[in-house]
């Protein structure tokens, strides 16, 4: 799951996703709250909505792919073994709601990180895209009809970058501190909008997608 055996995290899910316009997802402050650095998988809290909201993006064979920074790892906070505990226990939960993800990409690599972890500006790093770009050569997804939703204006500066059809900002968490920029963000070629939940956001979406906006 190590794609190169440090820092860049990569699961697929193997469901044949060729050709689909996808739904990127922060992690920590859009699915769960954050918790600031969540280790433990006891900590897990999903925010009201968030399974329902992923489920029905499975009922309609939208591929929801998880892209997140895990700096955490790269500052040893915790290890790739406490990760994959949350994702397991996460995956499980989940499930138990009729909701599944198709994909979980993570960095480790920061400026601020030890040792091998110590990378400014790494190409998966968000804002950067290669989280957003390696999920759509693995999946074949169609990334100029795909969006991104986040709780920061990172995550929708990544999926710009990646030539996203657009973003939306939920503002529940770090969202309601961002100001102006993530509007900011929106021109010809990508779509900005501001949503207070993940649930709200997949509304959105699915009226956008439904009408042919993007």
């Amino acid at each position: 799951m190590l794609v190169d055996g440090i820092g860049l995290w990569c699961e697929i899910a193997g469901r044949d996703c060729a050709g689909r316009s996808a739904i990127f997802l922060d992690r920590d402050g859009v699915i769960v709250e954050d918790v600031d650095y969540l280790y433990r998988a006891e900590d897990i809290r999903f925010l009201p909505g968030a399974a329902a909201a992923i489920a029905r993006c499975n009922g309609l064979g939208i591929p929801v792919v998880v892209v997140t920074n895990q700096s955490g790892v790269g500052r040893a906070y915790y290890d790739w073994s406490a990760f994959y505990a949350v994702q397991s226990a996460l995956v499980a939960q989940l499930a138990q709601q009729g909701a599944g993800l198709d994909a979980v990409l993570a960095c480790a690599y920061h400026a601020d990180a030890h040792g091998v972890y110590r990378i400014a500006d790494h190409p998966w790093r968000k804002p950067n895209p290669g989280m957003i770009r390696e999920a759509a050569e693995r999946m074949r997804l169609d990334l100029a009809n795909s969006w991104i939703i986040g709780d920061r204006a990172s995550d929708l500066v990544a999926g710009r970058v990646a030539g996203l059809c657009g973003g939306v900002l939920v503002t529940g968490g770090h969202g309601k501190n961002e100001g102006a920029l993530p509007s900011a963000l929106a021109d010809e070629r990508f779509i900005v909008k501001i949503s207070p939940t993940l649930a709200d956001a997949v509304e959105i979406l699915i009226k956008i997608f439904d009408a042919g906006e993007c």
